[in-house]
């Protein structure tokens, strides 16, 4: 098994590039589940990490983890008051809005009860065309198939929230099973080796919880995204791994690829 890809780590918290597929932590929703992020950094490191903040299982990306619970909790208070930046990238079926923000209520879902007896709650995501394609091919009742590759910025933190604003726009992200097209997930799965969901957290800023500087990761997409994005002539949007630290104070950064 090959060791996580550290993004960024100091004595208060360290960023690390998530796999696509596995869980964050043990939860009721992982029976039988062996592997776990939370514990493999846990060894990688042989320290204790504690939560921040989530991604679904089937999503890659960045994500922070706090070394003790104190700055955990107050990273995590800071992603509920809306103090983080996080942008995510996805591929989407046809040609999505060059520009939109999505306002639609969702209801949360967290298995305790029906979703239908849940509340909705307010959910807003920004999203941006960052561009398209055109596939000469019938995958669905038309004779050319055409997909987006979507920059989304989620102002709230409802759970699948990118997945379910994109699908009800009309714009699902392939690989979604739960809220995308069965067919398009397996066009891309048989002829570009993409069979997962094509969501992936590329950027993430905050302030440091104890220290004067504001963290920006920037974090590369996986082989499988990686490969696609060349075939599908989008390289040129390619994200790197770097780290920004600018002081809080000030708009000057120092840049540190990893």
């Amino acid at each position: 098994m090959l060791p996580l890809t550290i993004l960024y780590q100091d004595d208060d918290l360290v960023a690390v590039h998530k796999p696509a597929g596995l869980l964050v932590h043990r939860s009721q929703l992982a029976r039988g589940e062996r592997e776990f992020l939370l514990q493999r950094l846990r060894n990688q490191l042989n320290r204790r990490v504690y939560p921040v903040h989530r991604l679904d299982r089937p999503t890659s990306g960045v994500m922070v983890f706090g070394f003790s619970s104190e700055v955990a909790a107050r990273l995590s208070a800071a992603f509920s008051e809306r103090q983080v930046e996080k942008r995510y990238l996805a591929v989407v079926r046809g040609v999505a809005p060059e520009q939109e923000r999505l306002d639609y209520p969702l209801r949360e879902e967290d298995g305790t009860r029906p979703k239908a007896q849940m509340p909705a709650m307010p959910a807003m995501t920004d999203i941006r065309r960052l561009d398209s394609v055109e596939l000469p091919v019938q995958v669905d009742r038309y004779p050319v198939a055409r997909y987006s590759l979507i920059e989304a910025r989620p102002l709230t933190g409802r759970r699948h929230q990118i997945r379910r604003h994109l699908s009800r726009r009309g714009y699902p992200i392939i690989g979604d099973a739960k809220h995308g097209k069965s067919i398009h997930n397996r066009f891309f799965a048989e002829r570009f080796a993409a069979p997962r969901l094509l969501l992936a957290a590329t950027w993430l800023a905050f302030d440091h919880p104890q220290q004067s500087k504001r963290v920006q990761l920037s974090c590369a997409l996986d082989d499988t995204m990686t490969a696609l994005f060349e075939h599908l002539g989008w390289a040129g949007h390619l994200p790197v791994d770097i780290v920004r630290t600018p002081p809080c104070s000030e708009g000057r950064s120092s840049i540190s690829p990893v």
